[in-house]
């Protein structure tokens, strides 16, 4: 299937082609499903998810023939990132939509961080964004694209024991907003900044999650649903919006 015949899928995305880095499980996963649904096609990226990547692909490709292709890579080689791109353009002939998910998370505190921390969660969180921009900035230009890049609330507020990570979050959202101003007019770029919707795999004890759920504004968890629908409306229902972050977080971000 062309991108031409792909038009006539329903959906206000129809014929553009998305690329979700981390795309294979979790939050990234989500996203492609939601994206998909409007109409996209997506390219997955994963780097060790061969096997959920795979099923995903097939699960939306099942949905709309020929709709989802896979692109592996590691995040943080700076010549993978460039096969990456170009690979992703290539899969549907455009690229429309660039989201940069795909993310490192875990504690560094102080008098244990070393520089392979340091590489690894700036490379992830923040270096790979920078370049995967780089790298497609001609074909989000071509189409009038737009990028967006998951952050977290706390790279605007902090999370205890978690220095490297929070700089890395913080990094991002001014690359967002640097990126608006360098890749406009063509291309948009925003980032959305959940708050605790998806908790991350290592475990959070469950005080810790009611003490952090307490610091809501609505004094309830969200919905991996509402990063997804955020992502959606930037692609579907934004095109006057550019270099900002929707914090969607129940209110963390304005609580105490």
């Amino acid at each position: 299937m062309t991108p031409s015949d792909d038009a006539h899928a329903p959906g206000p995305l129809a014929g553009q082609a998305v690329l979700v880095t981390g795309g294979a499980r979790r939050l990234g996963a989500l996203i492609a499903r939601t994206l998909h649904a409007a109409g996209a096609q997506v390219v997955l990226h994963y780097h060790k998810s061969a096997e959920q990547a795979g099923t995903l692909a097939a699960e939306l490709n099942a949905t709309r023939a020929d709709s989802a292709a896979l692109v592996s890579g590691d995040l943080l080689d700076p010549q993978s990132l460039e096969r990456l791109a170009s690979t992703a353009v290539s899969a549907f002939g455009r690229l429309d939509i660039l989201v940069n998910n795909a993310s490192t998370f875990y504690p560094t505190p102080i008098g244990q961080i070393d520089e392979r921390v340091w590489n690894d969660l700036i490379g992830t969180n923040l270096k790979a964004p920078l370049f995967l921009a780089q790298a497609t900035r001609a074909a989000l230009s071509e189409r009038g694209g737009l990028i967006v890049n998951l952050t977290d609330i706390h790279g605007m507020r902090p999370l205890r024991h978690h220095p490297v990570y929070s700089v890395a979050k913080a990094g991002l959202i001014m690359l967002t907003k640097s990126l608006a101003r360098e890749l406009g007019p063509q291309v948009r770029v925003n980032a959305i900044a959940p708050g605790p919707v998806l908790w991350p795999e290592s475990g959070v004890e469950e005080p810790l999650r009611r003490h952090i759920i307490e610091r809501t504004a609505l004094k309830r968890s969200g919905a991996p649903e509402d990063i997804a629908r955020a992502a959606r409306f930037f692609a579907c229902d934004a095109p006057f919006v550019t270099g900002q972050v929707l914090a969607v977080d129940g209110g963390r971000s304005i609580a105490w």
